[in-house]
């Protein structure tokens, strides 16, 4: 599939969030060239009046100013600090970074900064980076996740259809935490009947530990309308026996209950506890206390 990119100014680099577990995302580039069926994005593209089905990540916007922008809003006095999370919204190592390098710009001015960061993504080519995120990580707190919700061939061919293999996934983590990164694995999503099974779910926190993660979590799979009706249309064509059943789990609620997701949460840390996943690193690039941060932001 090919994508249109359109390079376009951006007034702000950081978002506020609400209802999520960090307060402040950054994303370089809006759209992602991934088309994942069960993007939780959809459902901002719907609610935006913008494509979320198959038109989906056909076009890019690509923030050709941020990384300026961005170190304003870092230079401001009213800025406290406080912890970015890249990727929230889009994966900042889709291909496109490898010519813009936007992600790579953003992180050099959070380092400069001292101001801690996280990440989320599925791209491999965080790995050129290595250098830029192990001199942050010597400055304020740094994390990565990569996303592996399933090692199985068939259903990462068929709900992931542009990323790079899982497998690919872990080698770039591997080389993260050799260089002293904190590395993870998101086990998310996690689809019910299709990718739920104890021995998938073992095989990706066996090769996450073999790999040298230093933790892992998991997540099902939410369906909140504009992911949910393109995520069902594949389903049907993928999975048809299943489409019954995800119609029953979420007729009338987006995120499934407890009695679905505290079982397979359960199970992962089980497996995780079983195969010594933890903070593993021989070389660990942390901040020294005290964070160095607050010491800039009382010098303002």
């Amino acid at each position: 599939m090919r994508a249109e990119y359109r390079e376009e100014p951006c007034k702000s680099a950081l978002n506020r969030v609400k209802g999520m577990m960090f307060d402040w995302s950054l994303n370089p580039y809006m759209g992602c060239v991934h088309r994942c069926t069960f993007c939780y994005v959809r459902a901002f593209e719907r609610r935006a009046d913008r494509p979320s089905d198959d038109r989906y990540g056909r076009s890019i916007r690509v923030k050709i100013n941020v990384v300026e922008v961005l170190r304003r809003e870092l230079a401001r006095a009213s800025w406290a600090h406080e912890t970015v999370a890249i990727g929230a919204a889009t994966d900042p190592y889709q291909p496109a970074e490898g010519h813009y390098r936007l992600t790579r710009g953003c992180l050099e001015a959070l380092a400069e900064t001292h101001n801690s960061f996280s990440i989320i993504t599925r791209g491999p080519m965080i790995v050129r980076d290595v250098d830029v995120l192990a001199e942050a990580a010597r400055r304020a707190n740094v994390s990565v996740t990569f996303s592996i919700p399933t090692l199985d061939e068939d259903v990462w061919r068929k709900t992931e259809p542009s990323t790079a293999h899982p497998r690919q996934r872990l080698r770039a983590l591997k080389m993260l935490v050799d260089a002293g990164v904190k590395a993870s694995v998101g086990m998310a999503p996690i689809l019910p009947g299709i990718s739920d099974r104890p021995e998938q779910l073992a095989k990706v926190v066996r090769a996450a530990r073999e790999a040298g993660a230093c933790g892992v979590w998991a997540n099902l799979l939410f369906l909140r309308p504009g992911t949910r009706e393109h995520f069902l249309e594949n389903l049907a064509n993928d999975w048809p026996d299943e489409l019954e059943r995800y119609e029953r789990l979420y007729r009338r609620r987006a995120y499934l209950g407890k009695e679905q997701t505290k079982p397979i949460r359960e199970q992962v840390n089980a497996l995780a506890k079983e195969h010594g996943v933890r903070d593993r690193r021989r070389v660990r690039l942390e901040p020294e206390p005290p964070v160095i941060a607050e010491q800039l932001a009382l010098a303002v």
